[in-house]
């Protein structure tokens, strides 16, 4: 499909950069939102909520990491 490996190396690592960077900021704006929604339900559980809703977040900022090492690894290594 690409003639030239260069160009299908960009594109590998634009589209990991961009799935690395999007899916992990919606995942935690969800938790943030459902985290949310919990304390307001139910106050008194607020520092067990917001203790698993970090962990969660700390999470799906990992695979956005792993992501980045992704695209650095496809853009560098030949």
């Amino acid at each position: 499909m690409f003639a030239d490996p260069e160009v299908a190396r960009l594109i590998v690592t634009a589209l990991a950069i961009v799935g690395g960077t999007v899916v992990p900021a919606l995942a935690i704006a969800w938790i943030g939102g459902r985290g949310l929604d919990a304390i307001g339900r139910n106050p008194e559980a607020a520092s067990k909520v917001q203790t698993a809703m970090v962990l969660a977040i700390a999470f799906a900022e990992a695979i956005a990491i792993y992501a980045l090492v992704i695209a650095l690894v496809v853009k560098f290594v030949e």
